[in-house]
């Protein structure tokens, strides 16, 4: 659906395409590398697809908390910055000087065509907005989604932001939204099965009367930005791929206002309610622990 990165290849010494100011081979390269396919046989696919979610290491799990804990901080740099009359393209260069301070790059950059360092959707938009020169404005919902890549580890979490004096019926999709999230964090176990966590969520955002979209999901991350496995946000309790201590992967409950249909528009990423309601979004990635679930964006 989307077209990858038109830019031509630096060098490995040369400055990376991103702009950064460092070397593509300690900046963009191993991204860039692994989003060229290496497999070339179906039955090579079809390994890949089945082998499902892997367990990571106490040194992969490591890495993935400190670049966890960087997506944390950046949400937090924004929380007093968002405010009628910032453009999203503004909240955009925040994040892009936080990242480059720590020494990370952002996993969205130049990812599939992707112009920007984060995503910023507005009221009726689900995800994947793009910043742009538009001006937040009073009563506006925001959700603002990063991914730094901090020594090779991925961090990703969203959160929703509200502008200024927020409609009653906003803040309430808002605060429901956040607590689908909860919910589906604490059906998180060794054991149980992915169905329990969309189970939790859909059936706290339906008796809300809100409907949660089905056309994206979680996913499992950490060394790569997206893996196995994939992780609805509505499902049947006791449905599903089982969870394993020592998985990572993201919760992202995206909730509609109205139906929970979406379309893209034609820049190819952004996603909008299909009846124009308004939708919200609050992500984290967890780790799957033997006694329950940590946080790692929390």
């Amino acid at each position: 659906m989307f077209e990858g990165r038109s830019r031509g290849v630096p060098g490995r010494n040369e400055p990376c395409w991103c702009g950064s100011g460092r070397k593509y081979k300690k900046c963009h390269l191993p991204q860039d590398r692994g989003a060229t396919p290496k497999r070339s046989s179906i039955a090579d696919k079809v390994a890949a697809i089945s082998s499902g979610p892997t367990v990571k290491t106490a040194e992969q799990i490591a890495g993935i908390r400190a670049a966890g804990v960087l997506t944390r901080e950046i949400l937090d740099l924004l929380t007093d910055r968002v405010k009628p009359g910032v453009t999203t393209n503004q909240i955009d260069r925040w994040v892009v000087e936080r990242t480059q301070e720590c020494g990370a790059i952002a996993a969205t950059l130049g990812y599939k065509g992707y112009t920007k360092s984060c995503c910023t959707s507005i009221n009726e938009v689900i995800c994947h907005g793009i910043p742009e020169d538009r001006e937040l404005l009073d009563g506006d919902i925001v959700n603002i989604d990063v991914t730094p890549v901090l020594d090779g580890y991925y961090g990703d979490a969203s959160r929703m932001y509200m502008v200024g004096n927020v409609s009653p019926a906003a803040r309430r999709l808002v605060e429901v939204t956040h607590a689908c999230l909860e919910r589906g964090i604490a059906a998180v176990r060794d054991g149980a099965r992915l169905g329990d966590i969309g189970h939790a969520i859909q059936t706290h955002a339906e008796a809300n009367g809100f409907s949660v979209v089905r056309a994206f999901v979680g996913h499992g991350t950490g060394v790569d930005f997206h893996e196995e496995p994939q992780v609805p946000h509505y499902g049947r309790r006791g449905h599903g791929a089982l969870m394993k201590a020592g998985t990572v992967f993201t919760i992202e409950p995206m909730i509609n206002a109205g139906h929970w249909d979406a379309r893209i528009l034609d820049d190819g990423w952004t996603a909008v309610t299909a009846d124009g309601s308004l939708s919200a979004q609050w992500e984290h990635t967890i780790l799957v622990t033997e006694d329950g679930v940590e946080k790692l964006t929390a």
